[in-house]
């Protein structure tokens, strides 16, 4: 490698050759003098006057601040060369818009770097286009040195594929299909990896899993208004003021329906949640909106908890709807009163009064119908709505985990209630 030259010896040589040039027969031989006294080659010391000349205007050429420019605007033209070479060779993984998988990142370093692209260009250019990785990882890896996390996000990112899909035979042929759990959101994709394989998994760690896998969590979209208050139907009071929670199975239960669209016409679907353990006790599916859509989920509650040992006893349990007209109806009203059961309406047109049965149905809306995860295909008659809600009930009361219950199922948040009312007494 050359040796650098001290700028201020330059000045120096170039000032004792323009001093003492009188002094040699010929400007050679002071040169070569002051090459000498200098320590350096009697060239060096040439080329230094001629760009002197140059740079003072005294002689044609190239000056100094042109040859800076000129060497500046190569290595320019040269690292953009560069530039879009990375680009254009990184432009598959990063299409997606997310920050790849750290494997593949490095696969692509040592790609380029084969190439004859330098480590620290490459990841300037992913750094650029807000991939950011370091060069220390690179070279760790390298090495053969994996971090603790690419082996703990390897994990989580099995975990979290095996939760979210299962194996199917489709025609003759092995695929995947979505499971009830790969509907979940991040928070609840943590809770259960951390419930059921990895106790440690992060959030971050979980994070960077959904998203290298495409998922996401569903949503649920606003609701359309589908009970019809009676405008000669006598109300009972509002006995929840919008206050959602429960001492006990059994003490509060919120009723409501929803709508799905079939190839048959409209079905309805209603539901009855139990607030305590937000359990659902029974629903019922039919093509109209008489007054059985909700007579008939009633009966089969009850009917439900007794099975369970667990009958409703007189004055033990209140029932909250909307106004809707099949819930101020004669034959629904009395059957509460036969049964004991106090009624309970919120105000007309106003979903915060009945707010928990509005999410139960934008999540049955949202998890069930709008998915092909518990039927396949669209919906052509009742029969298809039943068959998908009885599958998305089981799921929801036995499996699906409820960040308000501390991210267990409602069956089994009732059963550790029930268990800790029946303990075995302990021998004296």
């Amino acid at each position: 490698m050359p040796k650098k030259i001290d700028p201020v010896l330059r000045e120096r040589a170039v000032r004792l050759v323009r001093e003492h040039r009188s002094e040699y027969p010929s400007l050679t031989a002071a040169l070569a003098a002051v090459a000498r006294q200098v320590g350096v080659g009697h060239e060096s010391v040439r080329r230094w006057v001629l760009q002197a000349d140059i740079d003072d205007g005294t002689r044609d050429g190239v000056t100094s601040v042109e040859h800076a420019e000129i060497k500046r605007l190569k290595a320019e033209n040269a690292r953009l060369r560069e530039d879009v070479a990375i680009l254009r060779a990184a432009t598959n993984f990063l299409r997606g818009g997310t920050r790849p998988p750290q494997p593949l990142m490095l696969g692509f370093i040592d790609t380029m770097r084969a190439e004859g692209h330098a480590v620290e260009s490459i990841i300037r250019v992913l750094h650029e286009q807000g991939v950011k990785i370091a060069a220390r990882t690179y070279r760790a890896w390298r090495q053969g040195l994996v971090s603790t996390r690419t082996v703990t996000d390897a994990l989580v990112v099995d975990a979290v594929r095996e939760t979210a899909w299962t194996s199917v035979e489709i025609a003759g042929r092995q695929g995947r299909k979505l499971t009830p759990e790969g509907l979940y959101g991040r928070r609840k994709m943590t809770a259960l990896i951390r419930r059921t394989r990895i106790p440690n998994a992060s959030r971050g760690a979980v994070d960077r899993a959904m998203r290298s896998l495409g998922l996401s969590g569903i949503r649920r979209d606003k609701g359309v208004r589908t009970t019809i208050p009676a405008k000669d139907g006598i109300r009972a009071g509002d006995l929840l003021n919008r206050d959602f929670t429960a001492p006990r199975p059994d003490h509060t239960w919120v009723m409501d329906f929803t709508y799905c669209r079939t190839w048959a016409g409209w079905v309805y679907v209603a539901f009855i949640v139990d607030v305590y353990s937000q359990r659902i006790i029974a629903w019922h599916a039919q093509t109209t909106k008489h007054v059985e859509l909700v007579m008939i989920p009633l009966r089969m509650g009850l009917w439900e908890r007794g099975r369970q040992g667990h009958p409703i006893q007189p004055n033990q349990l209140r029932a909250h709807s909307d106004a809707g007209s099949q819930y101020v109806s004669v034959a629904y009203t009395d059957k509460l009163a036969l049964d004991g059961i106090a009624p309970s309406i919120g105000s007309v047109g106003d979903a915060l009064d009945n707010a928990l049965m509005e999410t139960i149905n934008g999540l049955y809306k949202a998890e069930c119908i709008r998915t092909t995860v518990f039927h396949d295909g669209p919906y052509r008659t009742l029969s298809d709505v039943e068959y998908a809600t009885a599958g998305w009930v089981d799921w929801y009361n036995t499996r699906r985990l409820h960040s308000s219950l501390g991210y267990v199922p409602p069956a089994e948040f009732e059963q550790a209630h029930y268990a800790a009312l029946n303990r075995e007494p302990h021998p004296a």
